[in-house]
């Protein structure tokens, strides 16, 4: 059986981020990986909205799913991996992949979402310069 400074410790030294936002989208956990990844202290993400790091383009579309897995509680980013645009805290943008938890309290009442991100910033630059060098091979091949 684990203790609770078990899991604490886990959250802390993973290198993958994890946030914690509850019913209304306000953090409520933000690791040391999330510090590094998006470059915001946990005493500046706590009790904010995930705006800190979601493109304006991407907020409404982002709420109304939130809104939606926390009405229903479902959502396919369970096991499917939702790749998305994010924001660092100086501006420049991240590419980064996730997946999600619902959490609930003992009365099985729907409290929390619990997303575990990767950032996959360089991966998707490398794949987008391979993308773009096949297109020019094949270009020069017809």
């Amino acid at each position: 059986m684990h203790s609770e400074t078990d899991f604490k410790q886990l959250v802390e030294v993973v290198g993958d981020a994890i946030v914690v936002c509850d019913a209304g989208g306000a953090i409520t956990l933000w690791n040391r990986a999330a510090e590094r990844m998006f470059g915001f202290a946990e005493s500046e993400a706590l009790g904010k909205s995930l705006d800190l790091i979601i493109p304006e383009r991407q907020r409404q579309r982002h709420w109304d799913g939130y809104h939606k897995t926390m009405q229903t509680g479902q959502t396919r980013y369970g096991h499917d991996v939702l790749r998305v645009p994010a924001l660092h805290k100086e501006g420049h943008a991240l590419s980064i992949a996730f997946t999600v938890a619902i959490l609930y309290s003992a009365e099985q009442t729907l409290t929390a979402i619990v997303a575990i991100i990767r950032d996959e910033t360089t991966r998707f630059s490398e794949e987008r310069n391979l993308r773009k060098r096949l297109a020019e091979l094949e270009a020069r091949v017809v």
